[in-house]
């Protein structure tokens, strides 16, 4: 019988969320070195959650000691780890790797140093509000529906709670903070979700500060 969600993230709703820092990134962590998916977990997650990564590193010790059987597995009563291009029977032995990762990281205070999102999971995970309106009113299928990009950021305001509008204004003055450059607005942009050009004559950069600044009073 598959768990339930209470079930599920009681045991492994942490492990969840490193595997997803690895979506789409290389698993070659060494014991020497971090890799670039992991390294992004850690510089979210000591931000925003860092009691978090003891318990990740509970989950994944935890599991890579008693890994499921298929049986198991097959009724939906472990989590399942996702593909990660290696054998599985070298799966245990990485986990145990990304679990000493994390204790030294709480050890030593060895934490990441700021920068901008360099995975998608980060992107998404440091900028959750933008993603929503890029990725909900600004692909190819959705877009269609509205006569332009105002249109579009009209009915955003207008079907989304206040709160959650001013937190996507606050994460767009935080992206406009970052140092990027227009190149690295686009790729901020096609990564949260965005698959259509700004209006002209914007930039995705120029059109991000324009958003900051009309969005509240709207």
């Amino acid at each position: 019988m598959p768990m339930d969600p209470l079930e599920h993230d009681r045991r492994y709703g942490e492990l969840d969320q490193v595997m997803r820092a690895y979506l789409g990134q290389q698993a070659d962590d060494t014991p020497q070195r971090r890799s670039r998916a992991l390294d992004a977990y850690l510089r979210h997650t000591w931000h925003t959650r860092p009691s978090a990564i003891a318990e990740a590193e509970r989950q994944l010790r935890e599991y890579s000691r008693n890994p499921p059987g298929r049986i198991r597995l097959s009724l939906g009563e472990f989590y399942a780890i996702p593909d990660t291009g290696m054998p599985e029977s070298k799966i245990g032995d990485w986990l145990t790797v990304l679990a000493d990762h994390l204790r030294q990281s709480i050890e030593e205070g060895d934490v990441p140093k700021p920068s901008s999102p360099q995975t998608h999971w980060e992107w998404h995970m440091r900028f959750p509000e933008t993603a929503q309106l890029l990725g909900g009113w600004f692909s190819q299928d959705i877009v269609d529906e509205f006569p332009d990009h105002d249109a579009a950021v009209s009915d955003y305001t207008a079907t989304t709670d206040p709160q959650l509008v001013a937190r996507l204004v606050g994460e767009l003055h935080e992206l406009l903070a970052l140092p990027l450059d227009e190149g690295d607005y686009a790729l901020a942009a096609a990564e949260l979700g965005m698959e259509v050009s700004p209006p002209e004559p914007f930039s995705h950069g120029a059109w991000f500060q324009s958003l900051a600044t009309t969005l509240p009073s709207i």
